[in-house]
């Protein structure tokens, strides 16, 4: 990678290994769907207002509003709605283990829908990176029972991965047909975020809205850097080195929320964990070592 693809990269890897730990200040009265509602419509509104204020234009065909809806859809709607579902009821250490799982998909989505190659130096890192992501969380994934209950839980998780890694492979196409990032993103938020809205009213769940400092701050935070600046980093690198490379960020997400944890929650290291951040940052260097492809004139 060169130097500013990797900076892309570790923008929404730091961002959203923070939010693991923000989230939890936005589960309380309101309920989790709602959560997402509120996150991605304001990130949606946001991020057209810039827009407007940079005159990018937001004018698109049809065919590009649906695609735009079908992004907003699988990447910031069904995708988060499956993955709160989860975390209702498997721990957050199990939520990302199967969900580091996305990288698999992703790899074949991409060769499946935009006809990419499947790389062997991308397949052993993505080995090493789900290995590392189990190790890290071996006492919950010990602890996991997977009954008639947690079955089902974890093919609702399951979903949300696959819904995200579509919504990857729509960006990375969109992208192809040069499609304009930010404006299509923008819609795309706002399209999933009322989608998720709408689905608020269809299951009946209580519309209300907690006004504390902690939840307001949350969720500003989750829209700007969770949502709008790690969305738009992270889709950028994704156009530039492809799907399969780029959501090795999902694989190091869970480390950086360990090492916040360590310092806010006390997190006590052993020596299976440190041991998968050894074969995730080997997994890592493996996936990113390459060469970019110049482009000329």
């Amino acid at each position: 990678m060169t130097a500013r693809q990797s900076i892309l990269f570790a923008i929404p890897s730091l961002i959203w290994g923070s939010t693991w730990y923000v989230i939890k200040f936005q589960l309380g009265m309101v309920d989790p769907l709602l959560s997402v509602a509120y996150r991605f419509i304001l990130a949606g509104i946001i991020l057209i207002l810039f827009c407007l204020a940079t005159k990018r234009s937001l004018k698109f065909s049809f065919k590009e509003h649906f695609l735009a809806f079908l992004l907003g859809l699988c990447l910031f709607g069904i995708n988060y709605w499956f993955v709160y579902q989860a975390e209702t009821v498997l721990t957050s250490g199990v939520v990302a283990v199967v969900f580091s799982l996305i990288i698999f998909f992703n790899i074949f989505f991409n060769a499946l829908l935009l006809k990419g190659k499947i790389k062997i130096d991308v397949i052993v890192a993505a080995i090493l990176g789900v290995g590392g992501t189990a190790l890290l969380f071996k006492n919950e994934l010990n602890a996991f029972n997977l009954n008639s209950k947690d079955s089902l839980v974890f093919l609702i998780c399951l979903g949300g991965l696959i819904s995200a890694s579509l919504g990857n492979i729509l960006s990375a196409y969109k992208q192809k047909k040069k499609i304009p990032l930010i404006q299509s993103t923008a819609l795309g938020m706002l399209y999933g975020g009322l989608s998720m809205f709408v689905m608020v009213l269809i299951l009946g769940k209580p519309l209300v809205f907690d006004n504390s400092a902690s939840y307001l701050t949350s969720l500003l935070y989750l829209a700007v850097f969770g949502s709008i600046i790690a969305f738009s980093t992270y889709l950028k690198l994704l156009g530039e080195i492809g799907p399969d490379r780029s959501i090795y960020i999902a694989l190091i997400t869970p480390a950086i929320a360990l090492v916040i944890s360590t310092i806010f929650e006390g997190y006590r290291w052993d020596v299976f964990a440190l041991l998968g951040i050894v074969l995730l940052f080997s997994g890592n260097i493996l996936a990113l070592r390459f060469k970019s492809k110049k482009i000329t004139a």
